[in-house]
């Protein structure tokens, strides 16, 4: 499963785990995919299937402190001593560099899930002329004040250890969850409707585990970069993207309403909205997922030059 594998060292030295999909014969583009917090690339091996029936290439990688890259570093949970969001943000471009180079005349197009959504929304901040169109799935809305209570709390526990798993930011950030939702069976069923994906992920080893203080400020640090006003203005204008989410996912809530309208009023017009009634967080495991591959899908191949002879 997952294709081709293979560790890339990054220009800090770091190695980061890197998934590609590549059983295609004329392919049309490229779609890179940044997972959520606490998962791995492997669980998008069924939509990166799907892409390759339409002719589309796939490659993921496991972020720092999450899937093989944390395993083989030996330290879950955390990103870097120094600007960890950023950090987990250049090695996106870092890989992305080098499968434009292999491939320069296929279009480049990323996606994030959830914390994904966020790194994905600094990439285009920072380094969006590189890719042709952006996904935000399962995205949020700029968060409020409790946010700088969160992030004193992360900056005081990492004086003792920043590697050190935090029990009580993720009770913070993720406790309130199932709140939304009756009769739940598990911690996780906010995740989704389909209670067999549900169990997958809380039997997956690599899941659901708590992170770090260190993580845990870099993540908050990301939210409050990514809503600024003069970053989002370095968003290209004309960049594609799609917002899309699921109509029940207490992550993003109504603040994903709120988010497509900031982005509108900084002058980024061609965004496409999709809200799944219902749908819960990951609208790629959820009931429905099949109609949220095909519109996926659909959206991309409008993006892709229907001349390229590969």
């Amino acid at each position: 499963m997952g294709g081709y594998t293979n560790f890339m060292k990054m220009q800090d030295g770091a190695e980061i785990f890197v998934r590609k999909w590549v059983e295609v014969e004329k392919p049309k583009g490229v779609l890179f995919i940044a997972h959520g917090m606490a998962e791995h690339s492997k669980r998008y091996d069924a939509f990166a299937r799907f892409c390759n029936d339409l002719d589309l290439l796939v490659i993921a990688n496991d972020h720092r402190g999450h899937g093989r890259t944390g395993e083989k570093a030996q330290l879950m949970g955390y990103f870097a001593p120094q600007d960890g969001f950023e950090r987990a943000v250049d090695d996106l471009y870092e890989i992305i560099l080098s499968v434009k180079a292999e491939l320069p005349r296929l279009p480049v197009f990323i996606m994030g899930h959830s914390m994904g959504s966020f790194l994905v929304r600094r990439y285009v901040q920072r380094y969006g002329d590189t890719v042709q169109a952006a996904i935000f799935m399962g995205s949020a809305g700029k968060p409020g004040p409790e946010l700088q209570i969160a992030k004193l709390i992360a900056r005081l526990q990492m004086i003792k250890s920043p590697t050190k798993p935090s029990k009580l930011l993720d009770k913070m950030s993720f406790g309130g969850y199932n709140k939304a939702f009756k009769n739940t069976k598990t911690a996780f069923d906010w995740l989704s409707r389909d209670e067999a994906e549900v169990q997958k992920y809380i039997e997956d080893p690599q899941c659901g585990f708590v992170c770090s203080s260190g993580f845990f400020y870099d993540l908050f640090y990301g939210l409050e970069i990514i809503h600024k006003s003069a970053e989002i203005d370095k968003m290209p204008k004309e960049l594609p993207l799609l917002v899309i989410n699921g109509g029940s996912d207490p992550v993003g809530g109504s603040g994903v309403k709120t988010f497509v309208e900031q982005l509108k009023k900084h002058g980024v017009e061609r965004v496409t909205s999709i809200l799944y009634p219902g749908a819960r967080h990951e609208i790629l495991n959820e009931t429905n997922r099949t109609e949220v591959m095909e519109d996926v899908g659909a959206w991309l191949l409008k993006h892709v030059d229907p001349d390229l002879d590969q």
